[in-house]
């Protein structure tokens, strides 16, 4: 053998190795990391199948044809952009403290009493039917399975995981990590009475240390009354996974919540589609409506609804009030940062949709939408300039 021929040996075998080492690093990563979760077995598996029509075994599907991607460029100039800011603001976002108790200062709070607190993005405090509801809470400055890497968000909430209040449910969309934060899981769990997850994601929580007594695991169309208060698992158009190799294996969802004094909806994350209309068919108009708008584009044109689509799932639900979520703190897109609030505004005004937009931090009561109608953020960026 020539000597040439002796060292590409030793570098196929060297690069071999190497690859074999990675790849046995990379596999032992995902099954011991925590924070990617847990996983579902046969029965589970069976399970799933007996109550989800979109579930074939061992994927869940959207109700219409999915792309993830798609290969289509954004328009230059894109004539739907209203914002020429980043993605990320140059500013500090104000906030305010939030109002946990009623308006006696006791607690339990009536009732009828509804308010929403939002936190960022599409994290969100919910005061109904004497309840404390908490809806995807993520407190984590890094979005990521790890601390050091991953998208960081740039405004915070004005309160951390032990001001909040004992929560009675707290309720999980999908298992995407700006949704479902493994940290604060971990330290909020003490303080949560039960879970309402979709298909899968108890999986998550029970390798968290979650106790499986505590966590109810639903698939579309499935309800659940909570003392009184009936709390709805309804469709959504996106995708789910935490890591390279569970694409799909959870479910995804919308969220309803009714009792005597009023109805409400809440969109979790979905691309527009033929689901708004059979939630609309089954549940009627809804008072209120907290719809995600941001983190579009056209290379995922089926993931995420694009403002003006979003507005018109709330026209499609029937509401006359509607809040934006899903912005104001992560990015996870290339549109300005105030790009989605903006064109959903704009939406709203010409459907005759009245939207609030409270601070981050601040609790509306939705009895009186007119008090939280400030256009805070234009403010805020103007002062800047001045």
């Amino acid at each position: 053998m020539s000597k040439f021929l002796r060292i590409l040996s030793i570098i196929l075998i060297v690069t071999v190795g190497v690859i074999s080492v990675l790849s046995l690093a990379a596999f032992v990563f995902l099954k011991v990391w925590k924070p990617f979760g847990g996983k579902a077995g046969r029965a589970d598996r069976k399970n799933y199948a007996e109550r989800a029509e979109n579930f074939d075994g061992k994927k869940f599907h959207n109700l219409e044809d999915f792309p993830t991607l798609s290969m289509e460029k954004n328009p230059q100039p894109d004539p739907l952009t209203f914002s020429k800011n980043s993605p990320r603001p140059d500013f500090d976002f104000p906030s305010k403290m939030p109002d946990f108790m009623a308006e006696d200062g006791k607690a339990p709070f009536p009732k009828d009493l509804f308010t929403v607190t939002w936190f960022g993005h599409s994290s969100l405090l919910l005061q109904m039917h004497g309840l404390y509801i908490l809806i995807d809470p993520v407190f984590s400055e890094m979005i990521s399975p790890v601390s050091w890497i991953g998208s960081k968000r740039f405004s915070k909430p004005p309160v951390t995981v032990a001001d909040l209040p004992e929560i009675d449910v707290l309720i999980q969309s999908h298992d995407h990590y700006d949704h479902l934060d493994y940290n604060v899981i971990c330290e909020i769990d003490k303080k949560v009475k039960r879970y309402l997850v979709p298909l899968g994601v108890e999986k998550h929580l029970e390798r968290w240390g979650v106790n499986s007594s505590k966590i109810t695991n639903m698939a579309w169309w499935e309800e659940l009354n909570v003392d009184g208060l009936t709390i709805a698992c309804t469709p959504a158009q996106h995708f789910s996974g935490r890591h390279l190799t569970d694409n799909m294996a959870t479910l995804w969802c919308s969220w309803v919540f009714r009792d005597e004094h009023r109805q409400i909806f809440e969109s979790g994350d979905s691309g527009y589609g033929s689901h708004w209309q059979k939630i609309h068919e089954k549940y009627g108009d809804f008072d209120f409506v907290m719809m995600e708008c941001g983190q579009y584009d056209v290379q995922w044109p089926k993931v995420h609804s694009f403002p003006e689509q979003s507005m018109e799932a709330v026209k499609i639900l029937g509401a006359k009030v509607a809040m934006p979520i899903h912005w104001g703190a992560i990015i996870l897109s290339r549109h300005g940062w105030d790009d989605s609030v903006e064109r959903f505004l704009q939406a709203g005004e010409k459907e005759n949709v009245l939207v609030i937009t409270p601070y981050i931090g601040q609790t509306a009561k939705i009895e009186t939408p007119a008090l939280f109608t400030e256009r805070w953020w234009r403010r805020t960026a103007l002062s800047l300039l001045r």
